[in-house]
């Protein structure tokens, strides 16, 4: 892989897939590319992104929304060029899954019924900054489509294309927080006697083969952080150690195949 890979960014990455793209081609994945890249930081080097990250870009997608399928198509698509281009040493799009669970047919009205949501206090409190964070940053991209609407050549206008869908982008996440926030349950730490693992426990884990020591904390789905070691309850590890205690041995199945853990401390 060449220096100049290794440094190309996500949002130069994605400029250089969609002018790949034929005019209505491009029109129909601009929005989805640019929220991918959004997700993770547009400066962010391609080189840098993980096959955990991939997967927690699915699992944080919406499963009310009717066109989960078709977005996730279209974000591999932009994953099979960045591998083609020389941006990333893997195909990272075989990550980018759809969630159990996704049924396109089923009524609205079915999707869209409340369910709680277990959280942390700190996942909580994380949810209601972000929450916060995402409306100041609305105030600005309503501001910003103000000033691009102002230049009167609608024919290319590239910032007020981008503005639109920067706030199409906020809107949806602060929509999908406000709902979470508000079927969201704490957990209350007082009340934690169980010596099982439960959620918002950290866990320290020993490889049984390699002999290395992983640490996590696990959390719901909606709390997924992979750079802070934050990983879900439904995730492969998180399935095979919750209710667990600490001394037992686990197996998580692999893409190599099973791996064998040994849970050596849990922290309530």
């Amino acid at each position: 892989m060449s220096a100049g890979n290794q440094r190309m960014t996500l949002r130069e990455a994605a400029t250089s897939f969609l002018v790949s793209l034929a005019p209505e081609e491009r029109e129909a994945s601009q929005q989805e590319v640019y929220k991918f890249i959004r997700f993770y930081g547009s400066e962010r080097t391609f080189i840098k992104l993980s096959a955990p990250d991939i997967g927690n870009y699915a699992e944080r997608l919406s499963l009310s929304d009717a066109d989960y399928s078709r977005k996730l198509e279209l974000v591999r698509a932009f994953l099979i060029y960045a591998r083609k281009a020389g941006w990333s040493k893997t195909n990272l799009a075989i990550h980018l899954k759809a969630r159990k669970g996704k049924s396109p047919g089923q009524p609205v009205s079915s999707r869209r019924l409340p369910q709680t949501v277990a959280l942390t206090e700190e996942g909580y409190a994380e949810m209601e900054r972000a929450l916060a964070t995402f409306k100041s940053r609305r105030i600005e991209a309503i501001d910003e489509i103000r000033r691009a609407a102002a230049d009167k050549d609608f024919r290319e206008n590239a910032p007020l294309d981008a503005a639109k869908e920067q706030r199409s982008y906020l809107e949806g996440q602060i929509r999908e927080l406000e709902e979470t926030l508000k079927s969201a349950v704490i957990i209350d730490k007082k009340q934690e006697t169980s010596l099982k693992i439960g959620i918002g426990n950290s866990i320290v884990l020993r490889d049984l083969t390699s002999g290395a020591e992983l640490c996590y904390v696990l959390v719901a789905p909606k709390e997924v952080d992979p750079s802070r070691g934050k990983i879900s309850t439904a995730s492969p590890i998180g399935k095979a150690v919750m209710g667990r205690g600490q001394g037992e041995i686990v197996e998580v199945v692999a893409p190599a195949g099973k791996i064998r853990y040994e849970i050596k401390r849990i922290e309530h």
